[in-house]
């Protein structure tokens, strides 16, 4: 017996529209239906419309900050969607303000297949526990080490 995986929807937010694209492609021949945003305004609209599973957030945003962009997302969504920054920053004051904002997972740029593939693996394992459970787990973000 095959066990089948959920088709997830992923939002993938950053401003760089060519890694998008390719972060896009890659993702949905995998099978996961992806969309893209470039502001944090337009994310916050995409999570209304689309409603992802996974939201893959560029801290540096032209509009809003990553961070900002993540507690709106944590208010209006909670512990629906599993939220993965990217980003070049990883020091341990922006650590702490990934943690603030509700991040599950820090990914540092540049990424590559393998590291989409771990967000992806890391999303549904959360997911799968938490319907285990049926409760919301509080999570820190973690580095990304599949």
């Amino acid at each position: 017996m095959t066990v089948q995986r959920k088709a997830h929807r992923i939002l993938i937010v950053d401003d760089d529209e060519d890694c998008s694209e390719v972060t896009a492609l890659l993702l949905g021949f995998e099978g996961y239906e992806c969309r893209i945003a470039t502001t944090g305004r337009d994310a916050l609209d995409e999570l209304e419309r689309f409603g992802p599973d996974i939201v893959l957030l560029d801290i540096g945003l032209p509009d809003l900050t990553g961070y900002e962009v993540a507690i709106e997302m944590r208010a209006r969504a909670g512990a629906d969607v599993y939220l993965a920054a990217l980003t070049g920053w990883s020091g341990p004051q922006q650590i702490s303000d990934m943690i603030a904002a509700g991040f599950d997972q820090q990914v540092i740029k540049p990424t590559d297949y393998d590291k989409l593939r771990c967000i992806v693996l890391s999303a549904e394992s959360c997911a799968m526990r938490a319907s285990a459970s049926e409760q919301a787990d509080i999570r820190s973000p973690t580095t990304s080490g599949c």
